[in-house]
């Protein structure tokens, strides 16, 4: 059902709420007529829709579990758009250092001995993923071995949908991925998107002033879970040399202009930590991070300014 959420002047935004992909979608966009709204809308949720099919891994006749199907055996020939998005996936994992890697293994390796840690990295590895760009193939080199797009899937195809609109000329809108928000062009009263504006949920964080118009920006949250023996601590958790615990990180936001490339990056900088993580970020153009401790205390990359 097609909403009209604010209205100034001539123009309205115009939002729908859908299930895509397992996650709750928004699409949002700034028109003039409702019945040209719900159309390029619909064509937004077609976009959508054919990106989960295309790198899905439940259907057998899917190009990704015809690459896992052939791991150690042969290279598998793909489409541009696959072998694209795995190169840039491969990238983001030298980017990470391996933090990120759409790698793992057919079945769980469970024993703790040294031969099968030693089989497990050789199936969790993203550099035992093999690209050849002019027969456009892809080879996973060991038997065992599985790749899934999961992780940059979401943010792929919100940077489709908006592409979609785009090109059916819709010159500023939103696109709610399951909490993760791209932006593009202006609300009706000519003013940039911001975090609170793009998603109301969120107008009561401390950041929700921060522009986002033509950027996108994915939050991941620290899903680590204590130890069940009450005694124990994590590896790494007290500083030793102030005898108080490290701080943790809660939640991770990466705001760039692109969604896949936002929704890639959150986690891993939760398994970076976060001084290693604000370096990294520090080093790249066109990226920023807020990061939130398990004690409500901010950190933020060079290139944002918050006022709190």
């Amino acid at each position: 059902m097609l909403a009209v959420k604010s209205l100034t002047g001539n123009n309205s935004v115009f939002a729908r709420e859908a299930r895509l992909m397992g996650n709750r979608f928004g699409i949002s966009l700034v028109a003039n007529d409702a019945a040209w709204a719900d159309e390029r809308i619909n064509e937004a949720v077609n976009e959508i829709n054919r990106v989960e099919k295309l790198l899905s891994t439940f259907t057998d006749d899917s190009k990704l579990n015809e690459i896992n199907r052939n791991a150690g055996i042969r290279p598998v020939r793909v489409d541009a758009e696959i072998f694209k998005l795995v190169d840039r996936a491969l990238q983001i994992s030298d980017l990470t250092h391996g933090t990120f890697d759409i790698t793992y293994p057919a079945n769980q390796i469970v024993s703790a001995d040294t031969k099968a840690a030693k089989r497990r990295l050789s199936l969790t590895n993203y550099k035992n993923v093999v690209l050849d760009a002019a027969k456009q193939t892809v080879f996973l080199k060991n038997k065992g071995m599985r790749i899934g797009l999961g992780a940059i899937s979401r943010g792929y195809a919100a940077d489709r949908a908006k592409y979609i609109l785009q090109m059916q000329g819709v010159s500023s809108g939103v696109i709610n991925a399951g909490g993760d928000l791209l932006s593009w062009g202006l609300q009706p009263d000519n003013t940039p998107w911001t975090i609170g504006t793009a998603d109301p949920s969120q107008a009561t964080q401390p950041f929700a002033g921060v522009n986002i118009s033509n950027m996108a920006i994915a939050t991941s949250f620290n899903s680590e879970k204590m130890p069940a023996i009450a005694d124990a601590k994590p590896a790494g958790s007290i500083d030793p040399g102030s005898g108080f615990p490290v701080s943790k990180i809660k939640s991770v936001s990466i705001i760039t202009p692109g969604a896949e490339l936002a929704d890639a990056m959150a986690t891993p900088i939760i398994a970076m930590g976060i001084n290693a993580g604000l370096y990294l970020i520090n080093k790249l153009n066109q990226m920023a991070c807020i990061i939130i401790d398990d004690h409500a205390r901010i950190y933020t990359s060079k290139d944002i300014k918050l006022t709190v």
